[in-house]
């Protein structure tokens, strides 16, 4: 019996909820296909500063370096808010074991389930045909760079006699967009034969820098690849417009980050949204929503996205690409008889339709 072993980084919120219909599905996957899955629970994000005083404690690192595949649910909240540039945030053990991992490339597929499309807020023509992956940079720009916040002796401020001054550096490096562009390459010679290039070089040098190696590598490399360049807020207009004739979107850090939440309203909620982080050695898998302290505990919260992030685990670091689509087909199926969590349900929905996190669950393992 193959075995694969998965280090759980439950987190916060609705995380522990989430990632048990995660482990659910995985135990079903097992079963069928003889396959186990052992796991081990680590700490990361808000509940970790609780226990440990930081947001990525060394043992948490330790254990997933030891593991196959990381599977994460979700970390923050207003618990652990602060603008004290000294305290730990949760979102720093996210930053942190992306980093420690190498896992610089982010995929985040949006594509429309058939049964939802009257969930998403565009009009049903626009949405007709959606399936793009967006392919962000994940260890580099702003979120990574220098940074610094400190009291100016010019002119006076609300916390002082001096007002205060910071600034956050975007740097690249040739090698960081050189690996994510091929990625988006190799991706888009997978798929539709399409990528978009997403900056903002009409103003930044980094983007400037970005699009001269994007277009180096694409002539040299993948001229059978259709490639097209957009300013950012271009295309987080265009996304919105034509959504549909993307194919693969590959951008930096921060875009990313922004334009990956917006595309993922187009589906119409981001409780359907997975996503995979990889690098050269083990990968992160991940839905694409936060923590949701609001329902935490409440038993409502939607795991589909947590139950497709193990859909790519499998695809991406187990090759087990026939149980990767026997949980896509679940999915579907489970949606196309109907059943909804609170945050998908449509205004007819029947009230006998509408489940909870853990019936969702149990509705996706039956059908695997």
């Amino acid at each position: 019996m193959k075995t694969y072993n998965i280090c759980l980084l439950p987190g916060d919120g609705i995380g522990p909820e989430i990632i048990a219909e995660g482990v659910k599905v995985l135990d079903a996957v097992g079963r069928k296909y003889d396959v186990a899955f052992n796991y081990t629970e680590a700490l990361l994000g808000g509940i970790a500063i609780d226990e440990t005083g930081t947001a990525l404690p060394q043992e948490t690192l330790d254990v997933a370096k030891a593991s196959d595949a990381v599977l994460l649910a979700a970390v923050g909240g207003p618990k652990w808010d602060t603008t004290d540039p000294n305290q730990p945030r949760p979102e720093q053990g996210l930053l942190g074991i992306r980093k420690e991992l190498g896992l610089y490339t982010n995929l985040r597929p949006v594509a429309i389930f058939n049964a939802l499309a009257s969930a998403s807020t565009l009009k049903p023509e626009i949405i007709d045909g959606v399936d793009l992956m967006i392919v962000r940079e994940l260890t580099g720009g702003l979120y990574f760079g220098m940074r610094e916040r400190f009291y100016d002796e010019e002119g006076a401020g609300v916390n002082g006699a001096n007002g205060q001054r910071a600034y956050d550096t975007l740097e690249y490096r040739e090698y960081e967009i050189d690996r994510i562009a091929r990625q988006a390459f190799e991706a888009a010679r997978k798929r539709r034969g399409k990528v978009t290039s997403v900056d903002k070089a009409n103003v930044l040098e980094t983007s400037r820098l970005w699009r001269e190696i994007v277009h180096a590598i694409h002539d040299a490399e993948y001229p059978d690849v259709e490639l097209e360049d957009l300013l950012v807020d271009n295309t987080a207009m265009q996304l919105i417009n034509r959504p549909a004739d993307f194919d693969v979107v590959v951008t930096e850090n921060m875009f990313g980050d922004i334009l990956s939440d917006e595309a993922a309203q187009i589906t119409g909620s981001l409780g359907m949204l997975a996503s995979a982080s990889l690098g050269d050695g083990v990968a992160l898998y991940e839905p694409s929503h936060g923590s949701a302290p609001d329902i935490a505990g409440l038993g409502v919260a939607n795991p589909l996205a947590q139950i497709l992030s193990v859909e790519m685990m499998l695809r991406y670091s187990f090759d087990m690409g026939a149980a990767a689509d026997d949980i896509h087909r679940a999915v579907t199926a489970v949606l196309d008889e109907g059943w909804r969590t609170g945050d998908i349900k449509g205004p007819d929905t029947p009230a006998d339709k509408v489940v909870g996190t853990v019936k969702m669950g149990d509705l996706v393992c039956e059908r695997i």
